[in-house]
């Protein structure tokens, strides 16, 4: 005999007619009401009469006021009203999704690579801009992510969410896509434990599964703790699902949370490397236009630490305010520069041009601030190898979204094939360069070489290492982009702010790393500096 309880009744809410009941939660049922001016279907949330303690009105409230905050966004569900019926049951009038949202698809449908890039970018952003105004989720799932009648993911169901400051229990938490820390008796989450979730969700896409549900196998509450807490990630089992995202989603859901993307938006560019890694149009990052703030420096609060790009610890007015939406996005799909020396395999990015490798993908874990993977420059930098070694005869003309790259006696100028995914970081389009006769030579002055950082050095501290080194020609917004060199592989890269870096390394013996300097307008050296600490 089935212990599933009956539907209640839709209450009597004056200006909507109810119509039929969409589903059923543990507190509350979900009706399809019209609104009758404007004219309209709507979804309903109503509490159960026989669920109304202090604690559910409480979470209900927080969920009202939360998504009201947030209903903006494109990517989180849009909240009308909310009230007390005449019957005493509190209700939430929200945005009606007509389409099967991913809680119906992920079991059913064998999703595209393509699709769950996009659906996953775009949840990232909504994830981004709740820790951006200070909330945590914390209870990001397939059935919690709606999709629109446009297409689009819509996040809800914020009834446990709190700020990003909060501890404590999260009751009522879904465990198959929760991380470890959540699973404590004194949970410590902080916003890399939406980011575990966010991840967790995108596996399920891929896998038809949650992370660490065995088919056929025993799979309870316990099973799954256990695995959770224990089992590496296993590969979604899909031969199209190439190696860098079963790379991210694992660094996303590292049992440590120190080792994950330190925030939404860096998993979000993460998941954009790998659209360019496979020529997708890169999708849009919704996002408020604030993007320096303070976060906590772990799990226990810690000491904060200032970033870009960034992740909200909750403190100060910015913590709930939220600033207009931004979509930041490229004009067209990423086309690479074609290759002087025709088809072929792309060389792994500081190997030598020839040189081929299998991609390593696995996480550097820093010591320092972490910077965001900047969209595409792993492709960016890739692609700069393979544009051809003279200066065509006739100046190329750019369309939108493009930035062209030139050779001038095999030096990489104007940004080293800068790609259509540098737009995505907001990077305005440099003026399109002047029209030159078909036998005009290449001047000195087309030649805008960025160098190579100098006195690269590194030392061992502990069981990490420390690599400084020196820029022979600062300016004003210089970056560096960085990554440890791993044998046989290619480099995982980092944009960092300081020329050092502080990391825990992935090779046991000898350890180098390449870095190469970032300009403003997203030039970069030509070729970077390696450097090597020997074994320890």
């Amino acid at each position: 005999m089935s212990s599933r309880r009956e539907p209640s009744a839709p209450p009597a809410i004056p200006g909507y007619e109810a119509a039929h009941l969409l589903g059923m939660g543990g507190f509350a049922d979900v009706f399809l009401y019209t609104q009758q001016m404007p004219r309209r279907s709507v979804a309903v949330k109503v509490l159960l009469a026989s669920h109304l303690s202090d604690e559910v009105r409480g979470r209900f409230r927080t969920e009202a006021d939360l998504m009201a905050q947030l209903s903006h966004h494109p990517s989180i569900v849009t909240i009308y009203h909310a009230d007390v019926a005449a019957d005493g049951r509190p209700y939430l009038v929200m945005e009606y999704c007509s389409r099967a949202g991913l809680g119906e698809r992920y079991r059913t449908e064998r999703m595209g690579v393509a699709e769950v890039l996009r659906l996953g970018i775009r949840l990232a952003s909504a994830v981004e801009t709740a820790h951006r105004a200070g909330i945590l989720h914390r209870d990001i799932k397939p059935a919690n992510v709606l999709i629109t009648d446009f297409g689009w993911p819509a996040l809800t169901d914020f009834g446990i969410a709190a700020t990003t400051l909060a501890s404590g229990a999260a009751t009522g938490m879904s465990i198959p896509w929760s991380p470890p820390e959540m699973l404590v008796e004194d949970p410590t989450g902080d916003v890399r434990s939406d980011v575990y979730s966010l991840a967790a969700t995108v596996y399920s896409l891929l896998a038809r599964r949650s992370p660490f549900e065995v088919p056929d196998g025993s799979n309870t509450a316990a099973d799954l703790i256990m695995r959770i807490e224990r089992s590496p990630l296993s590969a979604t089992g899909r031969g199209d699902v190439p190696e860098s995202l079963q790379a991210v989603l694992a660094r996303a859901m590292d049992r440590n949370p120190e080792r994950r993307h330190h925030s939404a938006l860096a998993f979000a560019r993460a998941l954009q490397q790998v659209e360019a890694e496979l020529l997708l149009p890169l999708t849009p990052l919704d996002l408020p236009e604030d993007v320096t703030s303070e976060v906590p420096g772990g799990p226990d609060g810690g000491t904060d630490r200032e970033v870009s790009d960034g992740e909200r610890d909750g403190e100060g007015d910015q913590a709930t305010r939220l600033r207009p939406v931004v979509s930041v996005s490229p004009d067209g799909p990423l086309v690479p520069v074609p290759a002087s020396t025709g088809p072929g395999p792309t060389p792994a990015v500081g190997q030598p041009l020839g040189s081929v490798a299998g991609p390593v993908y696995a996480p550097v874990a820093t010591g320092l601030a972490e910077g965001d993977p900047d969209d595409v420059l792993e492709a960016w930098r890739r692609s700069a190898q393979e544009v051809p070694s003279a200066v065509p005869e006739a100046a190329p003309t750019r369309g939108p979204g493009r930035v062209i790259a030139l050779v001038a006696s095999g030096i990489l100028v104007l940004g080293a094939a800068v790609l259509a995914g540098v737009l995505a970081l907001g990077g305005e389009p440099q003026a399109a360069p002047e029209e030159t006769s078909p036998d005009a030579s290449p001047t000195v002055d087309l030649v805008l070489a960025v160098p190579a950082p100098t006195e690269l050095e590194g030392r061992r501290v502990g069981e990490e290492v420390e690599f400084t080194w020196v820029n022979p020609e600062p300016l004003d917004g210089d970056q560096y982009l960085w990554g440890e060199v791993v044998p046989g592989g290619a480099t995982v890269l980092t944009v960092v702010e300081e020329p050092q870096v502080l990391f825990a390394p992935t090779a046991t013996g000898e350890v180098c790393v390449e870095v190469a300097i970032v300009r403003a307008d997203r030039r970069s050296s030509a070729q970077p500096a390696v450097g090597c600490v020997n074994g320890g």
